[in-house]
């Protein structure tokens, strides 16, 4: 037994309709990987659960994995919206969206996040970000613009396979996105932030002021 098996035997199960979809997104999907899996989905519901969040805002769809997971944690009134930049994505995508048991709480949108979030008019508890590496500082300044004060963003990816710290990536885009975007955060007096060592790095950031 390794200590992945060991954490999934000691959490709430991932259930069977996640469980495929996991599966379907490694086997049907290029970069299967990058889908949240059983121990990141059951931190978002239960993030959502914390922060009694009701308007919820996911940039970052790809397979619907994490969206489905913080549409769990929504009270029966709550509406996750969730963009997916990659219109090719939505053909896989929307079926699984559809499908599940939280649908009626999810909002799939294909488009840019940054320029199309701002236009829905809406003031958001949670912000998920897990979309274009390259553009985190970008999507990050947006989700703040959309956030209420006291809210919260969670951002993934933020220790990027340990890039962040290894000069051998000083030239890869998507690393130097990430290196920005935390430098960025941790200088930042509007919020409060902690990353944690799960996965590929998450980071929790609270809006404290304007």
């Amino acid at each position: 037994m390794d200590l992945t098996t060991y954490i999934a035997n000691h959490i709430d199960p991932e259930g069977d309709y996640l469980y495929r979809l996991y599966r379907a997104t490694n086997l049907h999907t290029l970069h299967g990987r990058m889908a949240s899996g059983h121990l990141q989905g059951r931190l978002l519901k239960m993030l959502v659960q914390m922060t009694q969040a009701k308007c919820v805002l996911e940039v970052g769809t790809f397979s619907g994995y994490s969206a489905i997971c913080l549409a769990e944690g929504l009270p029966d009134d709550g509406l996750l919206y969730t963009f997916e930049i990659n219109d090719e994505q939505e053909d896989f995508t929307r079926p699984w969206i559809e499908g599940s048991a939280v649908a009626n709480k999810i909002r799939f949108i294909i488009g840019d996040a940054i320029a199309e979030a701002p236009r829905l008019g809406i003031t958001f508890d949670l912000v998920f970000i897990d979309g274009d590496k390259r553009t985190y500082v970008e999507t990050y300044e947006m989700a703040l613009s959309v956030l209420r004060q006291g809210g919260f963003i969670v951002a993934d990816n933020t220790l990027w396979d340990g890039h962040v710290f290894d000069s051998a990536y000083d030239k890869d885009q998507q690393t130097l996105g990430i290196r920005r975007f935390n430098d960025l955060v941790a200088a930042d007096t509007r919020v409060e932030k902690v990353i944690l060592p799960l996965r590929d790095g998450l980071t929790l950031i609270r809006k404290v002021k304007e």
